[in-house]
């Protein structure tokens, strides 16, 4: 094997496609915009979509209470509910947005509360529906008010303490630090973007080289060549790397990045009130270990796209050819984002999983050092086996010139 005419060809291809602006827009552009789009943009627009909703004065229904004025018109004396009259269609109202949430007061609601007997409130409202729970949570906390209020005149009537209602209190105390906090609400979905960005980085080089010159009728010329085909598809497949890596490392730069700057544009958004998934740090420690797991799945992702994109006879049949792939990688990407979902020595030796798995758990501070020995093995036994297709395919006549 020639190292010497691998890297002829590998300069070749990478010239050739840092001339093609589609190559660098996906191999450089949409990395370093995508983190901060998903991370920056989404955040800033989901707070301020979330504190326009909680801003905005709900309008709900009072159903019954003509035999409870009191509590109907500590109702009406709410700044912040709309009280619009009682209508049969309410439900109706409710899931088409005229009104955002209705409580029925029962018959006798008054007279029960005073005598000590046992009643309940229903509150209505659209399950899922941002604005609606906002209308029912203020409902909620007008007649969890009352409950406790009422419960008090009770006891202070009888002499009482408040104590004999509630003996005790359950406590429950975070021990994690914080960053782990963070990381397991959305660490999955770093290695998630991460694996994603890493193949699609690699998916229009992997097509343009094998497709693409079969449409544009010059493979023809490069297999004349004084060059081995081994020796041209391994140069090939450097270039396909090259373009995987530099996206795997640019979105991992980019991802940490963002979310540092984020962090701290949320914080002072939100005053200094920060929720546990904005603990969530990206070190240098992790974006080193996040690269090695990542390195053999994206050599298997250059080989595999080589291996499928060299059946194809134009760039077009390319892409039909390769979204399947695309599927059999963001299902086990997303299945570690699942809960109760965890990183086995069995799911160490699932492709593409145990990556997204092993990531998840790097980004929470945590290194299982011999299921990532065992990951980084088993990828890399995998991404021997996609190369060793690509070359023998590359070899074959009636693959390389169909018709």
């Amino acid at each position: 094997m020639s190292l010497r005419n691998i890297g002829i060809v590998y300069r070749k291809e990478l010239v050739d496609s840092l001339r093609d602006s589609r190559t660098v827009i996906s191999m450089i552009a949409v990395p370093l915009l995508v983190m901060p789009l998903l991370t920056i943009g989404m955040g800033v627009l989901s707070l301020s979509l979330v504190g326009r909703a909680m801003n905005e004065t709900p309008t709900v229904m009072i159903l019954g209470g003509a035999d409870s004025p009191h509590v109907v018109a500590d109702l009406n004396r709410l700044k912040d509910l709309r009280i619009v009259p009682a209508r049969p269609d309410f439900a109706e109202e409710i899931s088409d947005k005229q009104i955002r949430a209705a409580v029925e007061i029962p018959d006798g609601f008054e007279a029960k509360l005073a005598a000590g007997e046992e009643t309940a409130v229903t509150i209505y409202k659209y399950e899922g529906e941002l604005k609606s729970g906002f209308g029912a949570d203020h409902l909620q906390r007008f007649f969890r008010d009352l409950r406790e209020r009422t419960i008090r005149e009770h006891l202070d009537a009888r002499k009482l303490p408040e104590s004999l209602v509630r003996p005790f209190d359950i406590r429950q105390k975070n021990v994690a630090p914080p960053e782990k906090v963070g990381g397991a609400i959305l660490g999955g979905m770093i290695p998630y973007f991460v694996i994603l960005l890493c193949l699609t980085g690699a998916m229009y080089p992997a097509m343009d080289l094998t497709a693409g010159e079969k449409e544009r009728g010059t493979i023809e010329t490069l297999l004349c060549s004084p060059v081995s085909r081994t020796h041209l598809v391994l140069g090939k497949f450097l270039m396909v790397l090259t373009a995987s890596i530099v996206t795997a490392l640019l979105s991992i730069a980019s991802m940490a990045v963002s979310f540092d700057v984020g962090k701290k544009m949320l914080l002072a958004f939100t005053g200094g009130a920060a929720s546990p998934a904005l603990q969530i740090t990206i070190t240098g420690k992790a974006i080193a270990a996040i690269f090695l797991v990542v390195l053999p799945l994206a050599v298997f992702f250059s080989a595999a796209l080589l291996a499928i994109s060299i059946f194809a006879k134009s760039f077009k049949e390319a892409q039909s050819y390769i979204s399947p792939l695309m599927i059999a990688v963001v299902l086990p990407a997303v299945a570690a984002l699942l809960p109760g979902v965890e990183l086995t020595p069995a799911l160490a030796l699932v492709p593409v999983l145990n990556t997204s798995l092993v990531g998840k758990e790097i980004v929470t501070g945590t290194y299982h050092w011999n299921l990532i020995a065992l990951i980084f093995l088993s990828s890399s036994a995998y991404a021997g086996v996609a190369i060793a297709i690509a070359v023998k395919l590359f070899q074959r006549e009636d693959v390389l010139f169909r018709t």
